[in-house]
């Protein structure tokens, strides 16, 4: 029986986040084979690339690269986009999308490029469907009916050289099926997975985000704890491909749920001032099916109760280039770091920070965990110990 056939996979990454993502794939057993700025390479077999969709908590998009080659003419381009395996990923039934970038190279003309690529593949499989330019990745959604969007595969000339790549995952893997429910200025579920895994939290301690907005700390906390695979609840690109095989998925998941903990070891707290956030919370929790996992209250950050003995608060407070303005937070920092003295002695805090100034009206010694944006925005997650009374 032959070997199965390897990809040359990339799980794509927000800044400062492919370093988490390595250390997610060599905790699932695949092997990076290179930590760059924007992501993670490795190599993986069918199973092994659904795998990584599947559980990568930090990843926004698995893709896998199918031709590099280096271009400088159309007639160059069109030869070597014959030439590329396009059946394997789609067919002739279904809808292609291409996303195309051209830099520092004599074929500049992307939408040009886009017209030979997408011919190229027509003659190769047929694609009845045809192909359009993709959206923007923050806009890739799914059909409200549920069935997969178009196939999308991108084209980067860079320098002359030019890298096709599949996705495999379809919508952003941030998506995880259960955030419908959104409070102000939302945190992406790639981004509270990182700061959960940045604070070095072991998922038996209590965990406490008092300023929880939607949930999304604490419901990814809830998942990590639980050992839930994060994708279990969605669908992905790869499960359209011609070679896909439902029965190996299947296995896959059922080996996942049996992995999974019945419940979560310790206890998760989520709180906010505001009522709506609290509802939003319990709702997407409830989508997660971790709803029983989390103690889910209203209250302000003063009357936060954590559990007795050492524990992490992970949280997410505003930081004024989104919510309200800066220099209106700053008693509301005072206040978290003099809570935390008070009520929280010897336990560790990781929060995400736009603001140095904010972060010095807390009185704690933070160190840099993690150097990311969010929502545009350059931020840090830092992490402190509170001091014991």
């Amino acid at each position: 029986m032959p070997a199965p056939q390897k990809h040359a996979a990339f799980a794509v990454t927000a800044p400062g986040l492919a370093p988490l993502a390595a250390d997610e794939l060599r905790a699932l057993h695949i092997v990076p084979t290179a930590v760059e700025p924007g992501g993670v390479a490795f190599e993986a077999t069918p199973e092994k690339l659904w795998t990584a969709n599947l559980w990568l908590r930090t990843a926004s998009r698995v893709v896998v690269r199918v031709a590099h080659f280096r271009v400088t003419a159309f007639h160059e381009l069109e030869r070597f986009a014959r030439a590329v395996a396009w059946e394997r990923f789609v067919d002739a039934t279904r809808p292609i999308a291409l996303r195309v970038t051209c830099r520092k190279s004599r074929l500049y003309h992307s939408d040009a490029v886009a017209e030979r690529v997408g011919a190229a593949i027509a003659r190769r499989v047929g694609s009845a469907g045809g192909w359009a330019a993709a959206r923007d990745d923050d806009q890739d959604e799914r059909d409200d009916d549920g069935e997969a969007a178009a196939q999308l595969f991108t084209v980067r000339i860079v320098h002359d050289v030019c890298t096709v790549s599949v996705d495999a995952s379809g919508t952003l893997l941030h998506r995880r099926g259960y955030r419908e429910a959104l409070a102000r200025a939302p945190l992406r579920e790639t981004l509270a997975a990182a700061l959960l895994l940045a604070s070095r939290w072991d998922g038996r301690a209590p965990l406490l985000d008092p300023m929880c907005g939607s949930g999304t700390i604490p419901i990814e906390g809830a998942l990590l704890a639980r050992r839930i695979a994060p994708g279990r609840r969605r669908r992905f690109a790869f499960m359209d491909w011609p070679d896909f095989d439902a029965a190996r998925w299947q296995a896959l998941l059922d080996r996942a749920d049996a992995d999974a903990l019945p419940a979560a070891p310790g206890p998760i707290l989520a709180s906010d001032r505001d009522a709506g956030a609290v509802r939003a919370t319990q709702e997407n929790a409830e989508r997660a099916g971790v709803a029983a996992d989390l103690q889910i209250a209203r209250r302000p950050l003063s009357a936060i109760e954590p559990p007795d003995g050492r524990g992490w608060v992970v949280t997410n407070p505003p930081y004024g280039k989104r919510v309200g303005e800066g220099d209106a937070l700053g008693p509301l920092y005072a206040a978290f770091g003099d809570v935390l003295r008070a009520r929280a002695p010897g336990w560790s805090v990781l929060m995400l920070s736009a603001d140095p100034r904010l972060e010095r009206r807390t009185g704690l010694s933070w160190r840099e965990a993690l150097h990311t944006a969010n929502g545009g925005i350059p931020v840090r997650a830092l992490a402190a110990d509170v001091p014991n009374a």
